[in-house]
């Protein structure tokens, strides 16, 4: 039976816990994260995980929940809703999402690995994975959908125009497959703006 702790205790080891799950999680995934490897640093049996967290899963949406909020503020709130245009609100959500995924290790891990996200959501109370109704994700796909019920969009489905913005992102992940790195900025930006312009009708 796992040792009863004292609250100073448990915020000590939920501490070390948020904190060395984020540098396991980003580093080498939610699968190959091993508890042994996420409790080392607290010095207490691996057995005492479960006192603080459910799951490996649970903590990896722990993490996330501290975040998104920050995250949404400004890739949705500070960057696509900061316009009336949909083409220009387009065009500063892909910028401003690339230097948060360029900053930000564990977003960045859940675009190149969805499968982990997916992993997340199999594994956890429903309730639980809907508790992040400000979500960056939950934002665009609202976005979306209200703009091309309107006619601001093309006529494709949301998850097909998700998808789009999603390939864009994942660009600068290869960009080494782009030749002259000199050129990298410039041929994100053109992409940019040949992605918004085509996803956003222009306002007259």
């Amino acid at each position: 039976m796992p040792p009863a702790f004292t609250a100073q205790e448990k915020a000590r080891i939920t501490a070390l816990l948020l904190e060395t799950g984020q540098k396991l999680f980003t580093t080498q995934g939610l699968r190959k994260t091993s508890l042994e490897e996420l409790m080392a640093p607290t010095g207490v049996a691996k057995s005492s995980f479960y006192v603080f967290f459910d799951s490996k899963e649970a903590l990896y949406l722990e993490l996330m929940l501290q975040q998104s909020g920050e995250v949404t503020r400004r890739v949705i709130d500070g960057a696509l809703l900061s316009t009336e245009d949909t083409r220009e609100g387009l065009r500063r959500f892909l910028h401003a999402t690339i230097e948060e995924l360029s900053a930000n290790p564990l977003w960045r891990r859940l675009m190149t690995h969805p499968e982990e996200m997916q992993a997340v959501a199999r594994k956890l109370d429903p309730e639980r994975v809907a508790a992040m109704p400000d979500s960056p994700a939950t934002a665009l796909a609202e976005y979306i959908a209200t703009h091309r019920d309107r006619g601001d969009m093309v006529a494709a489905e949301p998850a097909v125009i998700i998808g789009v913005l999603q390939c864009v992102l994942l660009v600068p992940m290869f960009a080494e497959r782009l030749g002259d790195p000199v050129l990298h900025p410039k041929i994100l930006d053109l992409l940019i703006e040949i992605v918004a312009a085509g996803l956003a009708r222009r306002n007259e």
